[in-house]
């Protein structure tokens, strides 16, 4: 039988790195999130799951600073913050990879680990318009070596780092766009469908690193359809069912069907009904078959 929630022992892991509470986001006449929880300790792996329209996406950019919530708390390492930009997202060690990846094709392997965040010969990140001085240039040697040795912590296998990323494959695309997630000091990573579209040794090698991310301390995300991978490399599993919480559970604990169940809402999940969908009094109409009513007056 699956657990509400992965039992931990008081004390010994202290405040989860990132914990968000009632979290709440409307669009116009969609409700998209409702009352929804969530969290994340280091050294684990969490996958966020839900059917399409779920709200999983929107989550995850509630949590990058691309959507501000209209309610909830959001707690970083047990100290309430405000996210409202993805810089204050980033600021706070949140590094998020998007299904598009974003690399530039064109630019080498170094390049792309350090696009928007260069450093100089003069030993910083290169500014805005060259801010760092006029007769500042981009400390290449010093880039690559860093590039080596977190792609080596990582082992991500590529040919050469100054190979375009035009001439890897979808793996080692995938590979280089977690490195670049953890170049700063990161301590979340939130991966969304890093396997879509991989094959199965290419999604071998994800799932690999994904765990060595783990291994290192880091709190992984892993937003993904594929529940087989969720199996796979998740600690716990987080639901989300039409925008709500339906609950959090231990991977180890809870089988494919019982997910399925949660996903689909054929098995109740642990998180309070929401009053739309309980039994109403005797004589009383459903909410849903009330507004209609009133529709049709």
């Amino acid at each position: 039988m699956a657990t509400a929630r992965a039992e931990r022992t008081p004390g010994t892991r202290g405040a989860p790195l990132l914990e968000l509470q009632g979290i709440s986001k409307r669009f116009g006449a969609v409700q998209a999130l409702t009352d929804v929880n969530f969290d994340i300790y280091a050294n684990e792996v969490v996958a966020l799951v839900g059917d399409n329209g779920a709200g999983k996406s929107t989550l995850i950019k509630v949590i990058s600073g691309i959507y501000r919530a209209d309610g909830g708390t959001i707690r970083w390492q047990g100290r309430e913050v405000s996210v409202h930009t993805p810089n204050d997202s980033a600021a706070l060690g949140i590094a998020t990879v998007y299904q598009d990846l974003a690399l530039c094709d064109n630019l080498d392997v170094v390049a792309n680990l350090f696009l928007g965040h260069e450093l100089t010969t003069r030993g910083g990140p290169l500014g805005p318009l060259g801010s760092r001085g006029p007769l500042g240039v981009m400390d290449e040697v010093t880039m690559e070596r860093r590039a080596v040795e977190v792609l080596r912590r990582l082992s991500v296998k590529i040919p050469s780092v100054r190979i375009p990323i035009a001439s890897l494959s979808g793996g080692q695309r995938q590979s280089v766009a977690v490195a670049r997630s953890v170049m700063g000091d990161n301590k979340v990573v939130l991966l969304d469908e890093p396997t879509a579209a991989l094959g199965v040794a290419q999604t071998h090698e994800v799932l690999e690193l994904i765990k060595r991310l783990r291994d290192q301390g880091l709190g992984v995300v892993l937003i993904s359809h594929n529940l087989a991978n969720v199996f796979a490399v998740a600690d716990r599993i987080t639901v989300l069912r039409l925008g709500r919480w339906v609950g959090t559970y231990d991977a180890k604990a809870t089988s494919h069907e019982q997910l399925v169940g949660f996903m689909t809402g054929a098995v109740p999940g642990s998180a309070p009904a929401p009053q739309e969908d309980r039994p109403a009094a005797s004589g009383e109409l459903p909410a849903l078959a009330s507004q209609a009513e009133a529709e049709k007056s």
